[in-house]
């Protein structure tokens, strides 16, 4: 498969996306990702937005790098800030063992055999409808004081949290709005992370990583301490920061450059190609001999 760049190059001193320059030394090219590792690896956890598509669109390339993961027995894992309606349909119908959704706020499994879907929540359907009438608050505020963004188009299929656009059917906002969006959640107890188009805010302690470990845990009968050296997670935003940090092995397509202002953790390495094509490019690298 080539290796498709798009407006991006890479080197030994530097990487070049965007006009961002960012020293190898911080984040290195994934071709260079020691063969040794590849061979120990049985799980890759990805992202959804902007690091399976590209400008909203999901590239084939992303299904066939899928599919040939699963061939090669190495589970395929989205975790996504995505909603629940859309977290159903890719447990069914894409060739992944599992996903978790909304920042962590459950996880979905599919069983073939049994037609039957797993849910597992972090917190209960009580819990839950009490967080989204707090959640109503805050989006009121949002929208009367913090002009040009607007409550995202999949809210309605959401179970958990609150997601605000600020640039994905929006025209894109300044990062200093952004930002104020953010503060909105946060001065009413919410946490809030900023993805590659949305701010999604919820209540309760949990967050990727935390609803990571429970499917590990719960689904796969493992220790993802132990063995998180055994996993890639690939992402783009700084909503992915946990699951950089966390993980050896992390990956970041190579439009992570649009956010390094403020971003507090890199990924360990980087893909040349952006979005979906980045994502195909990593999976081609790890599997080949």
């Amino acid at each position: 498969m080539p290796i498709l760049i798009f407006g991006s190059t890479l080197n030994i001193f530097s990487i070049t996306v965007f006009g961002l320059r960012l020293p190898c030394s911080d984040m290195k090219p994934f071709k260079q990702f020691p063969v040794k590792i590849r061979k120990k690896i049985r799980f890759v956890l990805t992202d959804i937005d902007d690091t399976l598509s590209l400008n909203g669109r999901l590239p084939a390339v992303v299904f066939n790098a899928m599919e040939r993961l699963q061939k090669a027995e190495i589970a395929v894992i989205p975790i996504t800030g995505r909603p629940a309606g859309w977290c159903d349909h890719i447990a069914r119908m894409w060739p992944v063992n599992a996903i978790v959704g909304e920042n962590g706020a459950f996880f979905f499994r599919y069983d073939d055999r049994l037609k039957k879907m797993h849910r597992r929540y972090w917190k209960s359907e009580t819990q839950r409808k009490a967080d989204r009438n707090r959640l109503e608050k805050i989006k009121l505020e949002v929208l009367k004081k913090i002009p040009g963004c607007r409550v995202s188009a999949d809210q309605a299929y959401r179970e958990a949290d609150l997601a605000i656009d600020y640039c994905e059917d929006v025209p894109p906002l300044e990062m200093e709005t952004i930002v104020q969006i953010v503060d909105c959640f946060t001065r009413a107890g919410a946490q809030a992370k900023i993805s590659s188009i949305h701010v999604n805010g919820w209540f309760g302690k949990y967050d990727k990583l935390a609803m990571t470990n429970r499917l590990f845990k719960e689904v796969f009968d493992a220790d993802l301490e132990k063995d998180k050296n055994s996993v890639i997670f690939i992402g783009d935003s700084p909503n992915d920061v946990p699951m950089f940090r966390y993980f050896p092995n992390s990956v970041g397509v190579a439009n992570i450059l649009r956010f390094e202002k403020i971003i507090d953790h890199n990924p360990a390495w980087v893909t040349v190609n952006e979005g979906g094509y980045g994502f195909a490019e990593m999976v081609e690298i790890l599997l080949s001999k």
